[in-house]
């Protein structure tokens, strides 16, 4: 094999979804190489496990060729996919490396999240509880269920544990709200709402950025749709229309329309996620932006259901009706 993976057309033989891999030994020799596994004793079959459940995660988006599988794989984060694969086996030599080198990243990541210092005890408690979790000792199960084994190297080793703080402090949050609410309905009658100050909220400094990207995904996948499904989309969610004034603008039973709308649905969140996991190229004024992590993608949906910045009616304008051609003057 040479120093980089084959050039191929993408027109090629496609990937079979349950073994990425097979047949490919050279190519995951190649990346075992550009991984480095060796210094933490990272043995070849286990970085190739790991490459494995990257190779399906990026089947499952899609039918996939063996030179688009190739390119996935080649630009994957090597190096950290290979330190959080050493670290899920158990690897003393990772585990030293990791702790030395993001234990301090971790804390200030977790500072800018809850907008602390760095050395607070808040932000040493939020950083510090995830390594039981990268451990895999938080349910008593050991390596095999090590956080590490979510980790498939599309972004890096940082940018996932940031969006995985992020993850767990919403999560902390919302389970918060759940317990005073219990508490409340405890001690105060059904009519009486107790005021307990502001609401917090989530205070991760990548918000912004986060729904900026879901809602150029979603520009996106609108417009890979037939006109008629946006016309549905359109009818359904900004004129409100209900089930049967749908079908009988497009000429379909009120049982078909449900079953369109949710066929729908679940392309257009496939589509979404795709757009979001491959990243977006420089257009129309927007800077180039790599593929985000699946913690990321999961914060993207997050964000926008729960304020919900997207402007629809912007989104899925009315079709305009396409008037008789203009005749030819004599």
């Amino acid at each position: 094999m040479s120093d980089a993976p084959s050039e191929r057309g993408s027109d090629g033989p496609r990937v079979d979804p349950s073994r990425p891999l097979e047949g490919r030994a050279p190519l995951v020799d190649w990346l075992y190489a550009q991984s480095q596994s060796g210094r933490w004793g990272l043995s070849r079959d286990g970085f190739s496990a790991a490459l494995e459940r990257s190779a399906k995660k990026r089947c499952g988006s899609g039918s996939v060729t063996l030179h688009q599988l190739e390119e996935f794989l080649s630009a994957l984060h090597l190096e950290d996919l290979a330190l959080a694969c050493a670290c899920a086996e158990g690897c003393e030599a990772a585990w030293e490396h990791f702790f030395a080198s993001y234990r301090p990243y971790l804390r200030a990541a977790a500072a800018a999240i809850l907008r602390r210092n760095s050395s607070s005890a808040e932000a040493c408690e939020l950083a510090d509880s995830l390594f039981a979790d990268l451990y895999g000792l938080a349910d008593g199960q050991g390596s095999a269920r090590s956080l590490f084994r979510y980790f498939h190297g599309r972004s890096s080793l940082k940018t996932w544990l940031r969006a995985v703080l992020a993850q767990r402090h919403i999560d902390a949050i919302r389970a918060g709200r759940r317990f005073e609410e219990l508490g409340e309905d405890d001690a105060h009658d059904p009519g009486e709402k107790l005021q307990s100050g502001p609401q917090l909220h989530p205070r991760d400094p990548h918000r912004d950025r986060y729904l900026a990207l879901f809602g150029r995904a979603l520009s996106a996948a609108l417009a890979q749709l037939e006109p008629r499904e946006r016309d549905r989309l359109r009818l359904y969610y900004t004129e409100e229309k209900t089930l049967a004034e749908i079908g009988r603008a497009l000429g379909e039973h009120e049982s078909s329309v449900s079953r369109h709308l949710d066929r729908v649905r679940r392309d257009l969140r496939g589509a979404v996620e795709t757009i979001l996991l491959r990243g977006f190229g420089a257009e129309n004024g927007f800077a180039a932006q790599a593929g985000l992590s699946d913690p990321e993608i999961t914060l993207c949906f997050e964000y926008c259901a729960e304020d919900a910045p997207i402007d629809l009616e912007k989104l899925l304008p009315r079709t305009k009706p396409q008037g008789p051609p203009a005749r030819k003057r004599p």
